[in-house]
């Protein structure tokens, strides 16, 4: 677990995602604004099907990563973001990545801390780079790949594919350690017993 915060000072605690996270996911999903799933999902569904939500939250912690951000101040510990890595199995250097957020942390730096825990754990794993397709109008997320280095491979049926790098990446972000939230991940990922119960246990 990494305890760190997001830009306005918020308090958050960022860790594995575990089976009995499901129903904690499907709040989540349920909280997003219809154009924030669409953008997440390319669709407007209200609720994902059974065996999309079985698959988000089995991670394997090899072939599929994936972690998620709660409050822990609070009596629920709500679940306010997720982040995913999916191997390539034709490349297996590579990882279809994707994030979503719930709308109301939008632009409050926690995408950003999420990827970079993301990031790290990817890098453990040995993987190279990630992928990620990410609609046109979809600027915030365009934005954040572009900040880390992301390069434009490809355009199919309205959506943009591109590649980050990710020692570029985390080299990015690092670059940024001033930030506390950031800051708080470089320094207990690798540090902290990533196993251990913590918030949301």
């Amino acid at each position: 677990m990494i305890e760190t915060q997001l830009n306005d000072g918020t308090p958050v605690c960022i860790r594995r995602v575990r089976r009995e996270d499901e129903a904690r996911l499907r709040e989540g999903i349920a909280r997003l604004s219809p154009q924030s799933r669409y953008l997440r999902f390319f669709s407007g569904m209200r609720e994902a099907p059974p065996q999309v939500l079985h698959a988000l939250v089995t991670p394997d912690g090899h072939d599929h990563l994936a972690w998620g951000a709660l409050r822990g101040d609070l009596p629920d510990t709500p679940a306010l973001g997720v982040v995913h890595a999916f191997r390539d199995p034709d490349d297996p250097d590579s990882a279809e990545y994707s994030v979503a957020v719930v709308d109301e942390y939008h632009g409050r730096g926690l995408a950003r801390l999420l990827t970079a825990v993301l990031l790290l754990d990817c890098a453990r794993e040995g993987y190279e780079h990630f992928t990620v397709h990410v609609l046109p109008e979809n600027r915030p997320a365009l934005a954040l790949a572009r900040s880390l280095g992301a390069k434009g491979v490809g355009f199919e049926g309205g959506v943009t594919e591109m590649s980050i790098d990710i020692e570029d990446a985390l080299g990015a972000l690092r670059a940024e350690a001033d930030v506390p939230g950031l800051a708080a991940v470089f320094e207990q990922f690798g540090n902290e017993p990533l196993g251990a119960d913590g918030c949301g246990s």
